[in-house]
């Protein structure tokens, strides 16, 4: 995947005879910007001042300064201030992409139908793998994306990666690895649950357990990062997320008999140190074609600061996912990205966009959590189990089609 942000890199910059360089970018990482400048230009840090613009988009692209070290090498050898502004052909050709990504789980049951195994193979070119060649696994950070962080009560678990090297640059993309993470995970559990002739949702609540904390940091040798925040100030716990569960459930009248031509699919999903539970509703017209009418989350973010904002990230969130899964990719050939512009690199259009996106928060006195970023994994899921239900066949590949 790319990024595709609605504004392509933009910066200004100002080399000065002085020594200094004032620069203007939309950056997401300003400290980061103004160390590889520093360091490109052979001048103190001090010397340059970085200036925040909005960012026109970022979803992790612009962490990267890449267009603001160009702009300031420019304009010092240019000796006069200098615009940089990528065209979108520069920016699909030249970002760090989200990389691609496979998953093989093997789940057993017992005789009474009971999940007694869960066996992860997790297969993609780390982020790390853009600056060191040597590094052919995923890191534990990335692991601990949803892989690692299991959180059901299975007896047997067992996760495994394999070497993939990196052939291209890649970089965070919105909810990193949780995107394959949850993808595989959530559609499995579909999966297990219909073999078990269960409902997806109750079977989640059984399976979480009783309310706990989970120390995924002993259970790992130490080797899970929780998103850089301690265990014990941020634990895992499973009566938020059953709670998220069950008010989603509630919420979409998820029990109600559908009409014929709908279906509803589900999937939860922590990340970035919140719960997130996820119903999206599919519907198939006279024609055969499928839209989506109506998608429900319930999110417990610890305290909901700014209750408008978190609503509108989750609406935006569920566009993003929806692109993700339906129409977004980028292909190579002979090292070549074959996508140019918005007519080869689909991103949705508003009649393939959810019609209806209801966003309940979880009323909570916990720390405040992320929302920018948990919208996006357990939505894919959910749309893919959608998508079987309606039409009996089973997603394994992303972006696919309905």
């Amino acid at each position: 995947y790319a990024h595709a942000t609605k504004e392509p890199i933009a910066v200004i910059a100002d080399y000065k005879g002085d020594g200094s360089v004032e620069i203007w970018a939309p950056t997401q990482h300003p400290q980061w910007a103004r160390g590889a400048v520093a360091g490109a230009l052979g001048i103190e840090i001090d010397k340059v001042k970085m200036n925040v613009t909005l960012l026109g988009g970022g979803f992790g692209r612009k962490s990267k300064p890449d267009g603001v070290v160009e702009a300031a090498l420019l304009s010092k050898a240019a000796k006069t201030p200098v615009r940089v502004q990528w065209t979108r052909e520069d920016d699909l050709h030249h970002d760090f992409y989200h990389s691609h990504s496979a998953q093989r789980i093997v789940a057993t049951l017992d005789g009474a139908g009971k999940l007694t195994g869960w066996n992860q193979h997790s297969v993609f070119p780390a982020i790390g793998a853009t600056g060191n060649p040597d590094e052919l696994h995923p890191s534990d950070g990335e692991l601990g994306l949803g892989c690692t962080d299991f959180p059901f009560n299975v007896p047997n678990i067992r996760i495994e990666t394999h070497e993939s090297k990196a052939h291209t640059r890649i970089g965070w993309l919105r909810s990193v690895s949780n995107i394959n993470h949850a993808f595989a995970a959530q559609c499995m559990m579909d999966e297990i649950a219909e073999a078990r002739g269960v409902d997806p949702i109750q079977q989640a609540i059984e399976l979480l357990g009783e309310d706990r904390d989970l120390n995924f940091a002993e259970e790992t040798g130490g080797k899970y990062e929780n998103y850089g925040e301690k265990i014990e100030d941020f634990p895992w716990n499973t009566g938020r997320m059953k709670k998220v569960i069950q008010t989603v459930a509630e919420k979409s009248n998820w029990s109600q008999n559908l009409a014929a031509g709908n279906a509803m699919g589900f999937a939860a999903h922590k990340s970035f140190l919140t719960y997130v539970a996820c119903v999206v509703m599919v519907e198939k017209d006279a024609n055969g074609n499928l839209s989506i009418p109506e998608v429900h989350y319930a999110v417990d973010c610890g305290v909901g600061v700014n209750t408008d904002r978190i609503k509108s990230q989750f609406e935006g969130g569920a566009q993003f996912a929806t692109s993700l899964a339906m129409t977004s990719a980028i292909t190579f050939d002979k090292g070549q990205v074959q996508q140019h512009n918005f007519d080869s690199y689909q991103i949705i259009r508003m009649p393939q966009a959810p019609k209806k996106i209801e966003v309940h928060i979880v009323p909570s006195t916990e720390k405040p959590t992320g929302v920018g970023e948990p919208p996006v994994p357990p939505y894919i899921p959910a749309l893919a189990n959608a998508v079987y239900k309606l039409t009996g066949k089973r997603i394994y590949e992303l972006p696919f089609k309905i």
